[in-house]
């Protein structure tokens, strides 16, 4: 291959980067007009809701008492006032799916959020202070733990020689066994 080949596949690879380059720089600002054209149609339905005139409840239909008046909550039901039962709420849209980036954001946080409270759990919970305190804890735990055993084996001893010296004194008469002194 002679060096004039060279350079013209090396220009060859060059131009067709720039265009792979181009095509994806249009890609992306395509992309963003589409959510940008989206996000302005979404805030224009939330500005023409918010300045909608609200729907008063006619006064036939709040004199009445309904049937579903104590219901605390309801699906697919405006929301209810707490003052008036019965009666929407003037002036409240509905609420609107929230943006993906939103989203995302949202759920990063509350993800940070945790991660640094389980490091935080853990640095404290590996300090040599509470390594040292829990060691201690158990080694008094297990000590009690022994003494309680000895003197359930000493009981239990007491118990055991206390029924063979009755069970002896039966078979031999109340005078000829005298006691232990363990």
């Amino acid at each position: 291959m002679t060096s004039e080949q060279v350079w013209l596949v090396a220009a060859c690879a060059a131009a067709l980067g720039v265009a792979l380059v181009a095509l994806l720089v249009a890609l992306r600002s395509h992309a963003r007009a589409r959510r940008a054209e989206a996000h302005a149609a979404s805030v224009s339905e939330r500005l023409a809701a918010v300045e909608a005139p609200a729907e008063r409840p006619s006064p036939t239909a709040a004199a009445e008492p309904a049937a579903s008046a104590y219901v605390i909550t309801g699906v697919g039901a405006d929301a209810v006032a707490s003052d008036e039962p019965g009666a929407a709420r003037p002036g409240v849209p509905p609420a609107s799916p929230i943006d993906g980036r939103l989203f995302a954001d949202i759920v990063a946080r509350e993800t940070v959020v945790k991660a640094a409270s389980w490091t935080h759990g853990l640095r404290r919970a590996l300090a040599p202070e509470t390594r040292n305190r829990i060691r201690f804890e158990v080694r008094q735990e297990a000590k009690r733990a022994g003494r309680g055993r000895r003197a359930e084996m000493k009981q239990a001893l007491r118990e055991f020689r206390a029924r063979e010296r009755e069970a002896l004194r039966g078979e031999a008469g109340p005078a000829a066994v005298d006691e232990d002194v363990a």
